[in-house]
């Protein structure tokens, strides 16, 4: 196979969470140039931005979902009703995730709840959903079924600061990522997960402005710059493709070296 080939994700088909914005968006984005088809899981249609961009732009197809990623029953239902539709998706991208902050002593229960839901508890049951239908599916050339890539953090490997219920479903992403490998690595499924430093999103709008945060921040990161989406694009399109079939059980690190200072 030639190297091009390895890379090509031409005739496959991605679902997608957290595909609106950020890095999730930047990542439908480089699957779909790669020449994978898109599958997007929002709790609505009212941002249609990602999709009409594939399709216009891209020039491939995308289409919206509507799930409710804190409802196991609906997440239950998004094969079933995508495969009735005539889709077959070999590519599942876990991103979608949320964030809360507060001093630990005083952080309520209900984010807690909330950020175990959303950040594990719907990657598990949309793993093993996906994981479920690709098992019932014929192996394909050289017996790959697909690959599942979840999106881990710096925080599964550090604690941080008011954020323990973040830190704790980003470390169980990592877990969950190698138990799903263990099982599904000789059967065709590659699990693996991505773990992206500091970069400029929202969702790190209060650390980009607490001057003290940032400036320690950018004193310990090598590459001297805070991340951006863009940088995602490859490893993406990586470990989705043929090109890392040999590859399971990884939290691969996206941080500008952080993790080696």
């Amino acid at each position: 196979m030639s190297l091009p080939s390895l890379f090509s994700l031409e005739g496959s088909t991605a679902i997608v969470t957290g595909g609106t914005r950020g890095i999730g968006q930047t990542m439908a984005y480089a699957l779909a140039e790669a020449g994978a088809d898109i599958i997007l899981i929002q709790r609505d249609e009212s941002n249609t931005t990602t999709r009409d961009e594939i399709t216009a732009r891209i020039g491939r197809k995308a289409h919206i979902h509507v799930a409710e990623l804190s409802d196991r029953a609906a997440l239950k239902q998004i094969l079933p009703a995508l495969t009735s539709q005539g889709f077959k998706p070999d590519i599942l991208l876990n991103c979608a995730g949320i964030q809360r902050r507060h001093p630990s002593e005083r952080f309520p229960d209900e984010d807690w709840d909330e950020v175990i839901n959303v950040n594990l508890t719907s990657v598990f049951t949309l793993c093993r959903e996906f994981g479920a239908y690709l098992l019932a599916q014929p192996e394909g050339n050289g017996g790959r079924r697909g690959a599942i890539i979840n999106v881990a953090s710096l925080l599964t490997f550090q604690g941080g600061i008011t954020v323990p219920a973040y830190a704790a479903s980003k470390g169980g992403v990592a877990q969950l990522t190698k138990a799903l490998s263990n099982e599904w690595a000789s059967k065709g499924i590659n699990v693996n997960a991505i773990a992206p430093g500091y970069i400029a999103t929202d969702m790190n709008t209060a650390l980009i402005n607490d001057a003290d945060r940032n400036a320690g921040i950018m004193a310990r990161i090598p590459a001297g710059r805070w991340g951006k989406p863009e940088d995602f694009k490859g490893v993406v399109v990586f470990l989705a493709s043929r090109a890392s079939t040999y590859v399971s059980g990884e939290v691969v690190c996206v941080d500008g070296g952080w993790m080696g200072r």
